[in-house]
């Protein structure tokens, strides 16, 4: 499962709270965790200030309440949870799936599991909204589309299309058609 993560596992830039200026960098891969920081000061003193980097492994990140502290600090306490999980070992491997992938896999659950996963994360609501996912759902649930079909779920779009009783699609594919002959 290792293979499957990338050397950077996450990686997050930003301005320290004001009234500093200072931005920072957290970096962390397989191995490490590496915190990079530009003073930016108007004050003599640090003017010749250099940027700096403190570079640790995951195991003395986990024993470094300072360093902790200041990533708490600069990025939240949401970022500093995410940052010990991916320490300790605790991957989430389902959201590193590639989208075309989590589709595949979408399509075949039912239909309450796919509204309750749409409640987790802003990437799985927009794929368990996309039409993507509603045109494989109704593919696998139908066995014959004919292209008129096709053409009205494209313009309604494919999650209507699959909502939408027999009959409601039966008048509408009616008023499509006579549309076409005038």
């Amino acid at each position: 499962m290792a293979s499957l993560l990338p050397d950077v596992l996450y990686e997050v830039r930003g301005q320290a709270p004001a009234p500093s200026k200072d931005f920072y960098q957290l970096l962390v891969n397989r191995t490490s965790v590496v915190f990079r920081w530009w003073k930016i000061s108007l004050r003599s003193e640090f003017r010749e200030a250099r940027p700096g980097e403190l570079k640790e492994s995951h195991e003395d990140f986990l024993d470094d309440p300072s360093l902790q502290i200041r990533i708490a600090y600069i990025f939240g306490p949401g970022t500093l949870d995410h940052i010990f999980n991916l320490c300790q070992g605790k991957f989430d491997f389902l959201a590193r799936l590639p989208d075309r992938v989590l589709l595949c896999i979408v399509a075949y659950l039912d239909l309450e599991d796919i509204s309750r996963l749409a409640q987790v994360s802003h990437r799985f609501e927009r794929l368990c909204n996309s039409d993507a996912l509603w045109e494989m759902i109704v593919q696998n649930l139908c066995g014959h589309i004919t292209e008129e079909m096709t053409a009205l779920a494209r313009e309604m779009g494919w999650k209507q299309f699959f909502f939408t009783n027999k009959l409601q699609l039966q008048l509408q594919l009616r008023r499509r058609r006579q549309k076409e002959e005038d």
